[in-house]
């Protein structure tokens, strides 16, 4: 109640230190994902540009070393979040994941888990919390998403190994939903049964279309431009929405050893219908996330919320404390200016932050 009471009356400054410390650790990605602008090669996007668009490609080891300590000393109950582009890649993972357990951080992973099978004892061995693993369907449906022959065995090979060492990490599956693997979902989510999984996410898809680019820039393109995204490869026309509602009320309808949920839960013809084909209709009451988290690139700088925000420099790691950059004057007026109107810019109706 105080944090939203600090939102809506005092946007400028948060009076809470943020949930997340976003880390964008690499500029690299070992898939070709279908639904990801990085994986189509759509690279003048924000959001490809938040995830591949600064150097150098690894975040130095001396940097992160610099984030860890001072996530530790302002702010030590925020959890540390390796989320980009695929952190298993990442040269100093390990190394910096053990450093950040020694300072009494909670951290996650972000991952395909391509390479997990040849990590897992190690990321044990480091002292990682919690996992999160993108998966998209059962094998050859994800496989075919992924561009990859083996990413659904190689995944699922990581997450059993995980769960043979002591003091695992807690294993979440995030299931991005789209057009290719409706119909799948429920065998999908029966098929992690005995697997170990903690917890199974379904996304929706999440996106910025044309029109809503268009939209916002028509008033904020000088400030905070805004670019079609995740959609290259896409077509809502084809995704069967009658049937990813029965999906959904089958998956819901049964006991699973794991949580289930779905971002945003969306139950209903209409409901769906407006998500998929009205954008310009928001879903959830504002974006919580500027106030939550920031990003951190590998060169320092850092951007409000995650990969999916506005491409907008409020600070940099190398120039300025994590707690100045958390309530500088960019992103106090940045979060002044969403919630003045309404809680949200045209362009953030299909972020992942507009329904949290």
């Amino acid at each position: 109640m105080l944090r939203q009471i600090n939102h809506r009356v005092y946007p400028k400054t948060s009076f809470f230190s943020p949930k997340w410390i976003v880390l964008g650790v690499n500029n690299v990605c070992n898939l070709h994902c279908k639904m990801c602008d990085v994986g189509t090669q759509n690279l003048d996007s924000n959001f490809a540009q938040n995830l591949v668009g600064t150097h150098p490609i690894n975040m130095p080891y001396e940097l992160i070393e610099r984030v860890i300590d001072q996530t530790s000393r302002y702010f030590p109950k925020s959890q540390l979040a390796y989320a980009f582009t695929e952190p298993l890649v990442y040269p100093d993972l390990v190394k910096s994941l053990a450093y950040a357990n020694e300072k009494g951080l909670y951290t996650t992973v972000t991952t395909n888990a391509l390479t997990l099978p040849h990590k897992a004892e190690k990321l044990v061995d480091a002292g990682l919390n919690e996992i999160y693993i993108s998966l998209d369907g059962p094998q050859d449906i994800h496989n075919e998403i992924r561009g990859h022959k083996k990413s659904f065995q190689k995944a699922l090979e990581g997450m059993e190994k995980l769960k043979t060492f002591k003091n695992p990490p807690k294993i979440t599956v995030i299931c991005a939903i789209t057009e290719w693997n409706i119909g799948h979902l429920k065998s999908f989510t029966d098929s992690f049964k005995g697997s170990g999984a903690d917890e199974i996410a379904f996304m929706h898809t999440q996106f910025t279309d044309p029109q809503m680019a268009f939209i916002h820039n028509q008033k904020w393109e000088s400030i905070y431009p805004a670019t079609d995204s995740n959609l290259d490869m896409v077509d809502f026309d084809n995704m069967d929405l009658g049937a990813l509602k029965e999906e959904i009320k089958s998956i819901k309808s049964e006991k699973y050893p794991y949580h289930i949920y779905f971002s945003p839960d969306l139950n209903t013809d209409e409901e769906l219908d407006k998500y998929y084909k009205h954008s310009d209709k928001f879903i959830g009451k504002y974006c919580r996330a500027i106030f939550s988290s920031m990003m951190i690139k590998s060169d320092g700088s850092v951007i409000p919320a995650h990969g999916r925000c506005y491409n907008l420099n409020i600070g940099n790691v190398y120039k300025e404390s994590m707690k100045e950059i958390w309530n500088s004057s960019v992103i106090g007026k940045f979060r002044s200016t969403v919630m003045s109107e309404g809680g949200f810019l045209p362009a953030c109706s299909r972020c992942c932050s507009a329904f949290d």
